[in-house]
């Protein structure tokens, strides 16, 4: 599985997805995905890749570890 590194809009909702998320999902300014109790707030689609520091944010948001993301994973 890939490590952490800027990744894609859509690879980033795909592995996500792999983890059990349900989404995205419209909402205020953002979208959001669920997986269980937690929600996780997702950047608009861009054209860049989303960056490490904000892929980092997004996965303690998710509860999931760097070492979990490389493995691939589910939802608890």
């Amino acid at each position: 599985m890939p490590k952490i590194g800027p990744i894609k809009w859509r690879d980033l909702i795909r592995r996500l997805r792999s983890f059990g998320f349900d989404g995205p999902y419209s909402g205020g300014k953002h979208l959001y995905m669920i997986c269980g109790d937690r929600v996780v707030t997702i950047p608009n689609p861009h054209r860049q890749e989303i960056g490490v520091d904000l892929l980092i944010r997004i996965l303690k948001q998710a509860n999931i570890s760097r070492k979990e993301w490389e493995m691939g994973g589910v939802c608890n």
